[in-house]
C-alpha cells in the first residue's frame, strides 16, 4: 500500500484526502514511477473543483500531470528505461487515466523524460511544464525570432518566468505584466526588460512606447477575459496573442472585428500541443535540456510543501501570491 492523494467530491482544497491505496503493475506503454516531487498546476485546481477543459469522469479521483522520480518498475512492451533512472514527468495525459499526486504513480511511458544530470527531484518536478509551455507557444507555434518583442501576462508565474528565459535564449525581447509593484523587481531580476504594473499604468500605452509605436510580435496571456481587448490593441500586424489560461474566470472575447484588426491572429493554447506530439516534445526536449546544460535556463522553485500538507499546498497556490513553481515532495 502506498498514500496518494484523492477526492471523492468536487470542491475547494478541502476535498483532498491523503489516503492508502494499492500498488499496481505497469501495463503495456506504462512506468511505474517512485515520486520524489510533485508540480503544482493551476490545471490541477480547476480539475478538483470542476471547472477544468475536460469534467471529472467518476470518483474517487486522483490528481496531478507533473512529477520527477525514479524508474521503479517498466511495462512489458516499454524499452529505454531502465529501472532506477531519475525521470520527470510531464503534462501528455488526461488526469481522468492517470495521477502523480502519490508515492508511487503509474504513467505511460510517452509522457516520461530523462532528467537531466545535475537536476535535483524538486527542479526535475519544477521545469519541464512551465518550459515546454513557453518554447511550444512561442518557438514551435509561433516562430519567434530574434528582435521579436513579447508580453507576458502573469509573468511572475512559472510559465511566465519560463517565458522570459525562452525570449531571452533567442534574442526576443521580454515585456512582463503584473497588476502590483509587489513582484516589479522579481520579474526585473529574472530577466524582464519591462516590467508593466497594470495596476498603475495602461498596458497599450506602455508596450507602443517600448516597442516605438509597432507593438509587440507575440502575447503570452494566461488571464484571459475582458482584457484581452487592450492586448489584442498592443499586438503588431500579423502579430499573434495566445490565450493559454484562464485566471479571470470571465468570457474571453474575440476582439478582432471590432477592433478593426484583421491582421490579428488569436489563439488558445495548451502544453499537450507539445507534449502529446513525439516530434515537437522531441524538439522541446532537446531545447530545454540545452537551455539548462548552458545555465540559460533554470527552474524557479518559490515554495516546497510535503505531501502530507497537500491541501495547504493547494490554498497557497490558488492564493496566487507565488513566484514561480511550487512543489510538493514525498518522503520514503
Amino acid at each position: 500500500m502506498v498514500k496518494a492523494v484523492r477526492f471523492h467530491e468536487l470542491g475547494g482544497p478541502e476535498v483532498l484526502r491523503l489516503e492508502e491505496v494499492g500498488v499496481a503493475d505497469p501495463g503495456p506503454g506504462e512506468l511505474r514511477v517512485r515520486v520524489e516531487a510533485i508540480g503544482l498546476n493551476r490545471a490541477e485546481a480547476l480539475f478538483r473543483s470542476g471547472r477544468y477543459i475536460e469534467p471529472v469522469k467518476e470518483f474517487p479521483a486522483g490528481l496531478g500531470a507533473e512529477a520527477a522520480g525514479v524508474v521503479e518498475a517498466v511495462g512489458p512492451d516499454v524499452t529505454g528505461f531502465q529501472i532506477g533512472a531519475p525521470v520527470s514527468v510531464v503534462p501528455a495525459f488526461s488526469m481522468n487515466d492517470y495521477g502523480v499526486y502519490a508515492e508511487r504513480a503509474i504513467v505511460p511511458a510517452r509522457a516520461v523524460l530523462p532528467r537531466p544530470a545535475g537536476l535535483g527531484a524538486t527542479e526535475g518536478a519544477a521545469v519541464w511544464m512551465p518550459f515546454l509551455t513557453a518554447y511550444g507557444a512561442l518557438v514551435e507555434v509561433g516562430g519567434v525570432r530574434a528582435g521579436d518583442t513579447v508580453v507576458l501576462t502573469a509573468a511572475s508565474s512559472s510559465v511566465g518566468l519560463a517565458a522570459i528565459q525562452v525570449a531571452r535564449r533567442v534574442g526576443a525581447v521580454p515585456v512582463a505584466t503584473t497588476r502590483t509593484r509587489a513582484k516589479r523587481q522579481a520579474l526585473i531580476e529574472a530577466g524582464a526588460a519591462e516590467v508593466i504594473v497594470t495596476g498603475e499604468e495602461s498596458v497599450v500605452d506602455r508596450v507602443r512606447a517600448v516597442t516605438g509605436g509597432r507593438g509587440a510580435e507575440f502575447v503570452l496571456d494566461a488571464v484571459a477575459g475582458p482584457g484581452v481587448t487592450d492586448l489584442a490593441r498592443v499586438v503588431a500586424p500579423g502579430g499573434t496573442l495566445f490565450v493559454y489560461g484562464a485566471l479571470s474566470g470571465e468570457a474571453t472575447p474575440y476582439p478582432g472585428i471590432d477592433l478593426g484588426l484583421p491582421a490579428l491572429n488569436m489563439r488558445a493554447y495548451t502544453v499537450l500541443e507539445t507534449t502529446r506530439d513525439p516530434l515537437r516534445l522531441r524538439r522541446a526536449e532537446a531545447f530545454v535540456a540545452s537551455g539548462l546544460s548552458s545555465g540559460a535556463f533554470a527552474p524557479a522553485v518559490d515554495r516546497v510543501f510535503p505531501l502530507e500538507e497537500i491541501v495547504e499546498a493547494h490554498r497557497y497556490l490558488e492564493a496566487g501570491g507565488q513566484v514561480g513553481k511550487i512543489v510538493v515532495t514525498v518522503d520514503h
